[in-house]
């Protein structure tokens, strides 16, 4: 499998992609959107016109796209992936999309025969340079297995989580942890800030105790220095929430925590915050309490 297919390369992509190459994969990217990374592009890096050539041209093709209606354009449209699928292919989706989704897409994949995997990823940008992404899968065994040398490059902690959309049901668990874990250590240096205390130094504190988490390493230096340039933007964070309180009705399942983050990044959004990072959520927070912790 050196022939590898990436279509997506935007923030998270683009390095996930530059890891392969480095990793001595050779990649064909699609053009049908927007023209390729020209750093890209060389003996490692080629262009196709579409997401059909990029199959044709590839044993394992890797989707990393905003959002659902997106992934199924590229695998389903006239010129999309599944024009290109001749049996023993594999599509990888890396994107965070409805889980339910998924399973039809892998449905209609598998009835190609080829096979399909979906990986999606959390780290960010950091972890997707650093190639240090969690990634949770869905899929066979034996495909995942194929596939897994792909995602050591990608990434370190790689879990088969399960069959078909189970990778997109775990991913979505994790957006739900990170945006209630934002949500509290915001509302946390809020409180601290407001209370007349130095919010950095109690940050600083906190993270020697049990309240210490990645969240608060990162984020909440985030918060404390006022830099919200993405990273994750909040609406892709909007996105995933949406996909678990969307699920939540479908279970008939209450998700009210979830629910309340999901109205701080609204808040974000509409003051012109949808491509902040979403540890800007706590400007959310700030406004409805009129007080910056940055003073």
């Amino acid at each position: 499998m050196k022939n590898i297919g990436f279509i997506g390369t935007g923030i998270m992509g683009k390095p996930m992609a530059k890891n392969l190459q480095d990793a001595g994969y050779t990649l064909y990217f699609s053009e049908h959107f927007e023209p390729a990374p020209a750093e890209l592009l060389g003996e490692k890096g080629f262009a196709c016109p579409t997401p059909a050539a990029v199959a044709e041209a590839a044993e394992v093709i890797i989707t990393m796209v905003p959002d659902t209606p997106q992934v199924e354009d590229v695998l389903f449209s006239d010129i999309g992936i599944a024009k290109g699928l001749a049996a023993g292919k594999v599509v990888v989706d890396m994107s965070s999309i409805s889980p339910m989704a998924t399973k039809d897409f892998a449905q209609k994949v598998e009835a190609l025969g080829a096979w399909y995997v979906d990986a999606p990823v959390s780290g960010g940008e950091v972890g997707a340079k650093a190639g240090t992404l969690s990634i949770m899968a869905g899929g066979r065994d034996d495909i995942f297995a194929q596939v897994k040398p792909l995602l050591d490059v990608m990434g370190q902690n790689i879990t088969l989580v399960g069959g078909n959309g189970d990778g997109q049901t775990c991913k979505v668990a994790n957006q739900i942890i990170v945006a209630l874990n934002i949500e509290a250590v915001g509302e946390a240096l809020l409180f601290a800030s407001k209370a007349g205390a130095n919010p950095a130094k109690i940050r600083e504190a906190l993270m020697g105790g049990f309240a210490s988490s990645k969240i608060l390493e990162v984020h909440g230096e985030r918060m404390v220095k006022g830099t919200f340039d993405p990273g994750f933007r909040i609406q892709l964070h909007q996105k995933d929430l949406n996909l678990a309180l969307t699920g939540a009705r479908e279970l008939q399942l209450n998700l009210p925590n979830t629910a309340t983050a999901q109205e701080l990044f609204n808040t974000c959004a509409a003051l012109d915050g949808s491509g902040w990072d979403h540890s800007a959520m706590i400007k959310a927070l700030e406004h409805m309490s009129n007080h910056s912790i940055r003073g």
